[in-house]
C-alpha cells in the first residue's frame, strides 16, 4: 500500500494543532501511521501541524481510544491538548457527555465542560497519577526521584523536577522564560543521550500575578511548541508539590497558544479544562512511501469556532 486518501479534521487544543483521523476502521502498521504523521504535519505542506491524532476503538473500560503520532513520526504516551480534541470526536461519535478514554499506556476521564468563553467548545480531562520514578523513562545517573534539583549536565543553575504524566517531563520554575536556554536544553534531551535514551519534554514555568502559570515547552518529537497539555498539567502538579501554589485549587495556565483551567491533587491527579476547537474538515491524499501529502479539499470551515477562540 503506497497511497491513501483520508478524511481529516483540523483541530487544536490551546494552539497545539493536529489533523485528526477517525481510525476505528482503518488498519495501518505503526510505521505507516508514522509516515502519515510526517506528511500531514509538514508545515510547508497542505495541512501542517504538531502531529496527528487517531480516534480508535475502546476496551473493557473505555468507550474509545486515542493514539498520537508526533511530527517526527514518534508515538508518545499521551498529549492532553490532543486528548481533548479526540474526546470531542469520541463523545460526539458515541453520543455520550462523559467517558473513559484509552491512551497508549493508561486511561483518562473526559467530559464536555462549561465553555471557557462563548462558542469555545470545552472538554474536561483528568489524568494521572504522576510518577516520580525516573528509572521508568529511563533517566540514569541522577537517582530515582528528582524534585527541585540541579541536573548538572543540563544546567548548573536551574532546578528541575522530573515526573511522568505518563510521558516524561522535566519542569523548571524560572523568573522569566529564556527561550534560547530552553531550546539549548531541549535539544540536548532531543538528542537521546545514553542517560536519556527515550528523550523528554522540557518546560520553563513562570508564576505570574494572581497565581497564574505561564508554561513554555520544548516538546519531545516536536520542538519548541505553542502548547503542551501534559506539560501544563505537570507544571500545575509541580507547583503544588514545591509549595508555589496550593493543591486542589483551579488555576489559569497560559502558554503561547492560549490557556486552560487546571488543578492538581497531592496524589498526582491532574484535571485540565480547555478548548477542543475544530477549524475545518476535508480530505487529503498521502503518499506513504514518500511521506508526502497533496490534493487537499476542504469541505467545511468552522469560522465561528475560530473567531470564538481568537476572542479568548
Amino acid at each position: 500500500m503506497v497511497g491513501m486518501r483520508f478524511d481529516i479534521t483540523k483541530c487544536h487544543g490551546s494552539g497545539n494543532d493536529f489533523a485528526l483521523i477517525d481510525a476505528r476502521d482503518i488498519v495501518l502498521a505503526d510505521g505507516e501511521w508514522a509516515q502519515v504523521a510526517r506528511a500531514l504535519s509538514y508545515r510547508a505542506g497542505p495541512v501542517g501541524g504538531d502531529g496527528i491524532l487517531l480516534l480508535t476503538g475502546g476496551d473493557d473500560r473505555a468507550a474509545f481510544g486515542m493514539r498520537i503520532f508526533n511530527a517526527d513520526g514518534s508515538e508518545p504516551e499521551t498529549c492532553l491538548n490532543g486528548l481533548r480534541c479526540v474526546a470531542r470526536a469520541g463523545l460526539e461519535a458515541t453520543g455520550q457527555r462523559s467517558a473513559v478514554a484509552r491512551l497508549k499506556t493508561s486511561h483518562a476521564e473526559v467530559a464536555r465542560d462549561d465553555d471557557l468563553a462563548p462558542g469555545v467548545y470545552t472538554v474536561r480531562e483528568t489524568a494521572g497519577p504522576a510518577s516520580f520514578d525516573v528509572r521508568d523513562w529511563p533517566l540514569t545517573g541522577e537517582g530515582i526521584r528528582i524534585v527541585d534539583a540541579v541536573i548538572a549536565r543540563l544546567s548548573p543553575d536551574l532546578r528541575f523536577t522530573a515526573i511522568a504524566m505518563p510521558n516524561p517531563h522535566l519542569i523548571a520554575f524560572v523568573d522569566a522564560v529564556d527561550e534560547a536556554e530552553l531550546v539549548r536544553i531541549g535539544e540536548i534531551c532531543e538528542g537521546a543521550p545514553a542517560w536519556l535514551p527515550n528523550r523528554a519534554n522540557v518546560s520553563f514555568i513562570e508564576v505570574r500575578e494572581g497565581g497564574e502559570l505561564y508554561v513554555r515547552t520544548f516538546e519531545r518529537g516536536v520542538g519548541l511548541t505553542n502548547a503542551c497539555g501534559s506539560a501544563m498539567g505537570a507544571s500545575t502538579f509541580v507547583a503544588g508539590l514545591t509549595g508555589r501554589l496550593p493543591f486542589d485549587r483551579t488555576v489559569t495556565v497560559r502558554n503561547r497558544g492560549g490557556l486552560v483551567r487546571a488543578s492538581a491533587s497531592e496524589a498526582g491527579m491532574v484535571t485540565l479544562s480547555g478548548n477542543a476547537t475544530v477549524e475545518w474538515t476535508g480530505q487529503v491524499s498521502v503518499d506513504l512511501s514518500q511521506a508526502r501529502a497533496d490534493d487537499l479539499v476542504v469541505t467545511s470551515r468552522h469560522e465561528d469556532e475560530i473567531a470564538a477562540w481568537a476572542g479568548i
